[in-house]
């Protein structure tokens, strides 16, 4: 007995070794200066794209640009988007633009915490300095709402962290946004666009039992999505047979109307309405062309 009670006790020690370890393990890598002058409206833009705007209104109540989100309902428990306004309490605006340039291509919080991965900065992995300083300048045009977002409200092991650094470790992995040779410049813009800034993956990929993204499973539909519904499959050959075209998908980017006539609803109706129907036509015949040939 004792001796059992001896190998409880080391595996104990152990098992608290391995969190103190975890919970001190420096993630993420060093950020250079960006020192490029960030483009307001090119920001504005890129934050539209992004859905910066529709994740982090609460619009359902009336909340100001930015200033928080409407909570987001998972199996891993509420999330509530944070404040992004330039207030110096409970927004950005004691941040430096390399601790934002960490948080939006890193997930990474100024006091060096990792973000829980409802925050899409994987498909941000890819902005340049450039695109940086440009969302940079255009939040600072956002006037400051000194409000609080609720905390995240997770039990355990939710709760803890130092968790998500074995998460990162296990399924982080940045998108492929290159350019592909002899595809057209649209269909390498859009893939840009698609793949990157407006995350179309976040929702139409189906997730694991931890949450991640299943890679090869990309574009097929998500049956289960946080704010309730679910995503349908935007595979080029399951689009085709319901009847669309780049100019049918590019139109409803842009209006939220689908060939039938119907409307696009839920989560599918913010992303048109806070970010695809500000995008050019240009951009959004891009993102059509791309979804509609994206077996690359």
């Amino acid at each position: 007995m004792r001796v059992w009670m001896w190998l409880l006790l080391a595996g104990a020690c152990t098992g608290l070794g391995v969190i103190a370890a975890t919970a001190v393990w420096p993630i993420g890598i060093g950020v250079a200066g960006i020192t490029q002058l960030g483009d307001v409206e090119r920001g504005a833009y890129l934050a539209r794209a992004s859905g910066c705007i529709a994740c982090h209104t609460n619009a359902e109540v009336g909340g100001a640009p930015l200033a928080g989100g409407a909570p987001l309902k998972t199996d891993f428990g509420r999330f509530y988007p944070p404040n992004l306004t330039t207030d110096v309490e409970f927004g950005i605006g004691g941040w430096t633009v390399d601790e934002f340039a960490k948080a939006v291509r890193q997930g990474i919080s100024p006091d060096g915490e990792p973000y829980y991965p409802t925050f899409t900065y994987p498909f941000y992995a890819n902005f340049t300095d450039q695109d940086v300083a440009d969302l940079w300048a255009a939040f600072q045009t956002v006037p400051a709402v000194n409000e609080a977002a609720l905390p995240h409200d997770t039990s355990f092991p939710f709760d803890q962290r130092w968790g998500l650094k074995l998460w990162r470790a296990a399924f982080l992995a940045p998108t492929n946004v290159e350019p592909v040779q002899g595809k057209s410049d649209a269909w390498n813009r859009g893939k840009l666009l698609v793949r990157g800034a407006a995350h179309c993956a976040a929702c139409h990929t189906p997730r694991n039992l931890a949450g991640a993204r299943i890679a090869s499973k990309r574009f097929t539909g998500n049956a289960l999505l946080p704010v309730g519904g679910k995503a349908p499959s935007i595979l080029p050959e399951d689009l085709l047979a319901e009847g669309w075209s780049v100019d049918d998908l590019a139109y409803a980017l842009r209006s939220g109307i689908t060939p039938s006539g119907d409307v696009f609803g839920g989560s599918m109706a913010e992303v048109v309405k806070f970010g695809t129907g500000f995008l050019s036509d240009d951009d959004l015949e891009a993102m059509a062309t791309y979804v509609m040939d994206s077996d690359i």
